[in-house]
């Protein structure tokens, strides 16, 4: 098992927006039947996406469509862009790893009604997940697959950072999302169709011990009452995703 590294704490945030089309409108008048394993149309928590990120149904997968770059500012983006803020969070040990956030083309397909896998497969590098935001979600490990130990130093203000191609993502809590829309809210979904879950739970700060080994549990949630495996982000390695992905993933295309 990986040793838990703390998260630097304290990274702050501010927004701005990017474009693709949105194509929710299914979502909105969903229910949560995908916890009963039978949803037939988008249940709700996929209208939480923004409106840069396109929502499909086809057949029985989700289909997300987005180009991946984040809903506020970074020191990512070029100094001559509007985006661009220089690094305001608390981490005294910040580096900017030297890359720029580039847009993307990433087609996301996850189930509709994601069930319990028998083998739980383990995670790869690169996108895992995308978040409400449009932003892939990356697992627990940097580019030669080692804990996060140094590359958390280059994590923006928001907790993210573009790889070599200029793809932004998230390995840790995304501090753009959970300081507007809150700490309990929903942050995005894995390949395997789960949610992902902000921080504190019913008023209470979930830690890795409130969780199984594949960093989720099952329970209501404000998007599926009836309730649904789903996993948490916490402040602790593996941060999003454990040992694997609870269901079957889906796939991830450019």
């Amino acid at each position: 098992m990986q040793p838990r590294i703390p998260l630097a704490t304290g990274l702050v945030t501010a927004i701005a927006a990017v474009g693709l089309v949105a194509a929710c409108s299914a979502a909105t008048s969903a229910t949560d039947s995908a916890a009963d394993g039978n949803a037939t149309e988008l249940p709700s928590a996929y209208a939480k996406f923004t409106s840069a990120v396109t929502v499909t149904q086809s057949g029985d997968n989700v289909v997300i469509r987005s180009a991946g770059v984040p809903d506020h500012k970074s020191v990512y983006f070029a100094p001559t862009d509007s985006r661009y803020e220089p690094y305001t969070g608390t981490n005294k040990n910040f580096s900017s790893n030297g890359f720029q956030i580039v847009e993307q083309q990433l087609t996301f397909t996850i189930p509709l009604n994601p069930k319990a896998a028998t083998t739980h497969a383990a995670t790869p590098l690169g996108p895992i997940g995308v978040a409400v935001n449009g932003v892939p979600i990356f697992n627990q490990y940097n580019g030669q697959n080692r804990p996060l130990t140094v590359e958390i130093n280059s994590f923006d203000q928001y907790n993210g950072h573009p790889q070599q191609t200029g793809q932004y993502h998230y390995h840790v809590e995304p501090l753009g999302i959970t300081q507007k829309n809150g700490s309990s809210a929903l942050i995005g979904f894995l390949l395997d169709g789960f949610p992902v879950y902000g921080p504190i739970e019913n008023g209470r700060r979930i830690t890795n011990a409130d969780l199984d080994e594949l960093h989720g549990h099952t329970g209501a949630t404000a998007d599926y009452p009836k309730g649904i495996y789903h996993y948490h982000v916490t402040s602790e390695d593996p941060y999003i995703n454990g040992a694997g992905f609870y269901g079957t993933p889906g796939s991830v295309g450019r």
